[in-house]
């Protein structure tokens, strides 16, 4: 952190306004750990800007001391792209839902994280439309009985990490509401990356979808249900540390580590060049697999808003600066009478 900066804390970072979730939810946690991490960055509240759409989600950039803008539905990383490209010194972040960012907002998402703007994208993910009370969304499970599918959901769900994955993101990761020192480790790491970095936060909603990640937070059995990815470290897991992953093929299975050593489980390479190996890992769902949470995939990659700025620059050394009411009489004009 520079010396010039004043030392901030959590509190700082907090605004005035008071805080309107259902009690209970899940966002409160990621609020929290959000606040704590920012201290740390060394960025200066003035260089930070917090991008929301439409949804429970999208309050978040009124409860930070930061710059904020809420958006309109699904569009929260367009408008991402245009503050990033024309302020490089700002640190960006994208505040999104499973609804907001995965429905209407898919395709703005979506090219966001291809063009890897240097912008950090955390999505919350309660697998179920809360804001407009309880509606199946992009992420629910197939056969979920909602007010809009009162006889269950029959359309195969998406999982955010496999899409952001897929569309070549430079960084992906997961962490839970629940797991508070994990998910503020998650969300710094997220932060320090150059590039698109994204991360999904399996998060309860207590009022519409209670439970939904209970195999993942309840005590008595998410040891069993949850993968720790360590970086370089082979795929451990349980309350006895006593089973692994292994990979047959293209296939990953769960085994007992009675009967395979570590060294024949499957490492993990946070860095590897490929994204099959995070691909892989985005595929692994509950229960067949345990859920994986950590850093997935962490790359280097030229960025957008750097590579745009570059061009500007070009062009300007090239032809010198622009006049626009020169170019507007520019060419073919004619008078309308």
């Amino acid at each position: 952190m520079s010396a010039e900066l004043k030392v901030l804390s959590a509190a700082d970072f907090g605004s005035d306004q008071d805080v309107r979730w259902c009690p209970g939810c899940g966002d409160y946690s990621i609020l929290a750990q959000m606040k704590k991490v920012l201290p740390s960055l060394g960025v200066e509240r003035e260089n930070m800007v917090f991008v929301s759409g439409i949804g429970c989600s999208s309050r978040f950039p009124y409860y930070m001391n930061t710059y904020g803008l809420h958006s309109i539905h699904g569009r929260a990383p367009a408008f991402a792209t245009g503050i990033k490209s024309t302020r490089r010194d700002l640190q960006v972040w994208v505040i999104t839902g499973d609804g907001d960012g995965l429905s209407i907002g898919g395709n703005h998402l979506m090219h966001c994280i291809r063009r890897n703007l240097d912008v950090n994208i955390v999505m919350f993910n309660n697998s179920i439309y809360g804001l407009t009370k309880g509606q199946y969304s992009p992420t629910s499970p197939l056969g979920t009985v909602t007010k809009s599918t009162p006889r269950g959901s029959i359309d195969n769900p998406l999982s955010p990490c496999t899409v952001a994955v897929s569309s070549e993101s430079t960084f992906v990761a997961r962490s839970v509401d629940f797991h508070t020192k994990h998910l503020g480790a998650t969300l710094k790491k997220a932060a320090q990356h150059k590039g698109v970095s994204f991360v999904e936060v399996n998060q309860n909603c207590n009022v519409f979808n209670d439970g939904a990640w209970s195999h993942m937070t309840d005590k008595d059995v998410k040891e069993d249900n949850v993968l720790v990815l360590e970086d370089g470290k082979p795929m451990i897991f349980g309350k006895n540390r006593d089973k692994g992953i292994q990979l047959n093929g293209l296939h990953p299975s769960v085994v007992s580590l009675e009967n395979v050593k570590e060294d024949d489980l499957l490492f993990h390479d946070e860095s590897a060049e490929s994204p099959m190996h995070a691909l892989l890992l985005s595929r692994m769902n509950f229960p067949e697999f345990p859920v994986p949470i950590g850093v997935f995939r962490s790359v280097d990659g030229p960025c957008y808003d750097e590579q745009l700025n570059n061009q500007v620059e070009e062009a300007v050394s090239e032809s010198g600066e622009g006049d626009l009411m020169s170019l507007f009489h520019s060419g073919d004009t004619w008078n309308v009478e």
